[in-house]
């Protein structure tokens, strides 16, 4: 399916990657990953042509039909998510716009008798016919079933695409790659901007799908669920292993532990060696034994190990002084926005100790609740805070309010105390800081180095409440380990917000969900909490009659083909009739000329054969019948 011959791609710095040599086969279930740098979004970008190697080439068949979900999407489209979707495959919108031409012509022509009136009906069956071949039929079907499985209601689906925000044009972009179902998926980290039943569907639907998918995920669950092969981009190669990614990681910490050990052994033959150069090279008669001993070192490749020094720090968030025995009071409080209510008359007590997970769809309010408590947006009824509650709050726009003017090292080093202080650099590192990059001023940070410093900052600030909205964006999954191991033995109380199911299988001992304008409590773990949400009939406060949807679309949409499943099924039918008139003239012409070469004298044998043409002709006649009354019933 795809062939990589040699490849390589070179940065003024290094190489990513080079001479490297890989198939890609239909059905191959790939993930990619790799440190921050490695290469990984460059090699989609190589697959999908956006980008030319440095060296070798890419090899697959020119019919291939990739669809690629890139981290910076830029949509631009005047159309609503439901017709983005509709619109986007060229070869159905020529096909519906054609039928919809002969559609028209045939109502206003009288001809019936003439050639071309004729072929434009022999046109119709075959666009028919191709159109159903292309799933035209079920096309809205397909859109309606993926937009709903990626989270839009049938009001979102309404919404024009300008009006969506970065995150729900990410979802459009990849149901528009969905429905087109292309040979080969590539897709940069496509969980980004999705809730925890968005991703199980997902998940679902790519465990499904014939052709290859290669993805870069940070999310654990969702690379182990999905894929069944993992490349690993380090030390500028590429290494492929027939596994899932834990069962990669297992076997990738043995290897590189292994590997170690050989460096070790190495690393002692060449200081021994090095000793005898330096002691035998000044002498004649061991000027030869030095100088082979020199071509050997000079030969020797050496071991190189990547050591991962993120997944052996270990860091704890610092406690404050311990609270009461309730920590937090929630009375009565209610959120709505215009005429949408969010939730209403919400009352929960937050006892000390307690883990609490926040989860639900996209925009059913998790983060207004959390702003709620905060009491950054005016609300109904009250929140009160317990007895010595000292609250770090983590918002999805903390980095926003870091000080560009310091560096990442001041930034932390303000906030630090005590023993953390003498550990900054390995605790930065741990959030890919490392090496100069500490010096960086704040102003000059992309917003995922920002969104990591600000959940450093966090973690260095003495609490004994956290409240965290989707702390693990921009995280990569070592990152994720430390933050995870972090809060899970933190002495504190938390409430957090997050669509990374294996960060918070195991963390909480709460779930909060937000379900018809209030807040329900479970008791039971993600997965049952999962299993509960998938078999629940779908209750959404925003569902719209199926009626009113279809009045308030665009009249373009006036354009479909109008024709049903009945009729359909008339023109094959139709179709079908022709082609045994065909034969059947083909036969009769067959007889004719038997019976103007045979020898009358032979009465029996003349006698068989025009009793076959009378019935052939019979059954030509019959079929001429059924075609006129098909032909005038559609």
């Amino acid at each position: 399916m795809i062939q990589f011959d040699r490849l390589g791609y070179f940065l003024p710095q290094g190489y990513l990657f080079s001479n490297v040599n890989l198939q890609i086969n239909k059905g191959d279930k790939v993930g990619l990953v790799g440190k921050n740098g490695a290469g990984k979004s460059t090699l989609l970008r190589i697959l999908a042509g956006s980008t030319k190697p440095s060296d070798g080439q890419v090899h697959h068949p020119k019919s291939l039909k990739f669809g690629f979900l890139t981290q910076d999407i830029h949509i631009d489209s005047d159309k609503s998510v439901y017709d983005f979707l509709f619109y986007s495959n060229a070869t159905l919108n020529e096909i519906r716009e054609r039928l919809d031409e002969i559609n028209n012509e045939l109502t206003i022509r009288t001809d019936y008798e003439a050639e071309s009136y004729l072929g434009l009906l022999d046109e119709l069956s075959e666009l028919n016919h191709r159109f159903q071949v292309l799933e035209g039929y079920q096309w809205e079907e397909k859109i309606k079933a993926t937009l709903e499985g990626l989270g839009f209601s049938l009001i979102d689906q309404q919404k024009m695409i300008a009006q969506c925000s970065g995150g729900w044009k990410m979802r459009a972009e990849l149901a528009r790659i969905l429905v087109n179902t292309p040979d080969i998926l590539l897709l940069d980290e496509p969980t980004n901007h999705l809730d925890i039943l968005s991703i199980s569907w997902l998940e679902q639907y790519l465990q499904r799908f014939e052709g290859a998918v290669i993805l870069i995920s940070h999310d654990r669950l969702f690379l182990d669920n999905v894929s069944t092969r993992t490349l690993e981009i380090s030390r500028q190669q590429i290494f492929d292993f027939p596994y899932a990614y834990s069962k990669y990681k297992e076997l990738r910490a043995e290897e590189m532990e292994r590997l170690e050990q050989a460096k070790k052994q190495q690393d002692k033959d060449i200081k021994h060696a090095e000793e005898l150069i330096e002691k035998f090279r000044a002498k004649k008669n061991k000027a030869a034994f030095a100088q082979s001993l020199i071509k050997k070192l000079d030969k020797t490749e050496r071991i190189s190990v990547e050591k991962d020094q993120v997944a052996k720090l270990k860091l704890r968030f610092p406690l404050a002084v311990q609270p009461g025995k309730w920590v937090l009071e929630i009375n009565q409080i209610g959120k709505s926005y215009d005429d949408r209510c969010l939730f209403k008359e919400v009352s929960i007590t937050v006892g000390r100790g307690e883990k609490i997970a926040l989860l639900g769809p996209n925009g059913v309010g998790k983060s207004t609740l959390l702003k709620a408590i905060m009491g950054s947006i005016t609300h109904e009824g009250e929140v009160l805070q317990g007895h010595n509650v000292q609250i770090s709050y983590f918002a999805q726009d903390q980095a926003e309010k870091l000080d560009p003017k310091l560096s990442i090292y001041d930034t932390v080093d303000l906030i630090a105390k005590g023993d953390l202080r003498r550990d900054l650099r390995s605790i930065l590192g741990a959030f890919l800081f490392s090496g100069e990059d500490i010096d960086k001023k704040v102003g000059v940070l992309s917003g995922g180095e920002r969104t990591r410093l600000a959940l450093c900052c966090l973690l260095l600030s003495p609490s004994n409440f956290l409240i965290l909205d989707e702390p693990t964006n921009h995280l990569d999954l070592q990152s994720k380990e430390v933050l995870k191991e972090a809060l899970m033995h933190y002495e504190g109380t938390f409430i957090i917000v997050s669509h990374d199911r294996e960060f918070v299988d195991g963390l909480s001992n709460r779930i909060w969900d937000i379900e018809n304008q209030g807040v329900k409590i479970h008791h039971f773990e993600l997965k049952e909490y999962l299993s509960y949400k998938t078999q629940k009939q779908p209750n959404s406060t925003e569902a719209t009659p199926e009626k009113e949807v279809k009045k308030e679309k665009p009249a373009e949409e006036v354009s479909k083909p109008k024709i049903d499943k009945a009729q359909q099924k008339a023109q094959r039918e139709i179709q079908q009739i022709e082609q045994q008139i065909e034969k059947q003239e083909q036969l009769l012409t067959e007889i004719e000329n038997e019976l103007g070469t045979i020898d009358y004298e032979d009465k029996n044998n003349y006698n068989t054969v025009l009793n076959r043409y009378e019935q052939e002709k019979a059954q030509l006649e019959s079929l001429y019948k059924k075609w006129e009354e098909k032909s005038e019933a559609l």
